[in-house]
């Protein structure tokens, strides 16, 4: 079987089919939205999120379809005036056009891939009440380091903070206390198969959708919190999914283990590029480069070249995305690869 390094949809946990088996014997796949066995499954997840996650006790889980449908939740439902966005690659820069579209008002920032926030000349004036930061930038293979989002909260306490962590949830350790909205997807970091959206709010966020009482809409998060407290969603969720999440967080170290892990693993991709003479990092900025989605830029020749030599021993290369798509190759840092399988890239990549 091949195994895909792509960064989303990318490799499920080895457990998936044990887990999918599970599922069907313990009539999850049949289980109502309402019932008491869903309601205990909603309240399992969620505390499992506070233990092997460390998301704050206050924190609430809600469930959507995909992070892209948080961009229209968030906007819908929580911005009051505008919101300002800082990003540096196609999915932050596809955020701000969705929220530009339902706040006109709302205004952006674009960064150089290899730039830093530059937190001291960042200036969001009140007309902006939301701060939106794509922690980790799947196309380019950036992030935003915690250090950055901590002094992004400390000279802006009274704005809101929302922050797209889509490739990171779940595989990296995050400082909660310095954003209200965060949110993610199940494909990347949480090794499932797309389909499930997470998002949580803090206390602060849910007291902003209380105030602004934005309502009508099937995903008004008015809507979905009042249902949220009887550990029950708003329409008919993907249950199959929820199940799936469970098991993997009840399977998976606490994040600290996870974090330990990723990080070595990006060293030990970055010296094997470094040692290459054909293949360089995409991010040249180690405080820029992502630490769950590598980026690998050379000649479109070569790029070409490598993708199909992967492919014939097993192994599928992301491709570069958008612009970058013929120039560079992606590889997804995710805790669903193994070992083995991290180190067979490893010993092929170091061939060139």
């Amino acid at each position: 079987m091949k195994i895909t390094f792509a960064p989303g949809p990318s490799k499920v946990y080895d457990g998936l089919p044990q887990y999918m088996q599970d599922a069907y014997q313990q009539g999850i796949l049949s289980a109502n939205h309402r019932s008491a066995v869903f309601m205990d499954l909603y309240q399992e997840v969620e505390q499992l999120m506070r233990e092997k996650l460390h998301v704050p006790a206050d924190f609430k889980l809600l469930f959507t379809s995909s992070a892209t449908e948080n961009w229209e939740i968030i906007s819908q439902s929580i911005v009051q005036e505008a919101s300002f966005h800082v990003y540096s690659g196609s999915f932050g820069k596809k955020w701000f056009d969705y929220a530009k579209h339902i706040v006109p008002a709302t205004q952006g920032l674009k960064l150089d891939a290899n730039e830093v926030i530059d937190v001291a000349s960042l200036n969001v004036g009140h007309a902006y009440d939301v701060i939106c930061l794509t922690q980790n930038e799947t196309s380019n293979a950036t992030q935003v380091r915690n250090e950055y989002l901590a002094a992004v909260a400390a000279k802006y306490p009274e704005k809101l903070i929302a922050v797209d962590t889509t490739s990171s949830m779940g595989g990296i350790a995050l400082d909660w206390q310095y954003g209200d909205i965060w949110y993610a997807s199940v494909q990347k970091c949480f090794g499932l198969p797309a389909g499930l959206g997470i998002l949580l709010l803090s206390p602060r966020a849910i007291a902003k959708v209380k105030e602004k009482g934005e309502s009508g809409r099937y995903n008004s998060l008015s809507f979905m919190l009042e249902n949220a407290v009887n550990y029950q969603t708003h329409y008919t969720p993907n249950v199959f999914g929820i199940y799936l999440l469970k098991r993997v967080l009840q399977d998976m170290p606490e994040i600290q283990l996870v974090d330990q892990k990723i990080k070595e693993r990006m060293r030990a991709l970055e010296d094997c590029i470094a040692n290459t003479t054909q293949m360089r990092m995409l991010i040249t900025n180690e405080q820029a480069r992502s630490s769950t989605v590598m980026g690998v830029t050379a000649k479109e020749d070569f790029i070409a070249s490598i993708k199909k030599a992967a492919e014939k021993v097993g192994m599928q290369l992301g491709g570069g995305y958008g612009p970058l798509k013929a120039t560079s190759f992606r590889i997804a840092n995710f805790p669903a690869i193994t070992d083995e399988e991290f180190n067979r890239l490893l010993d092929f990549l170091k061939n060139y």
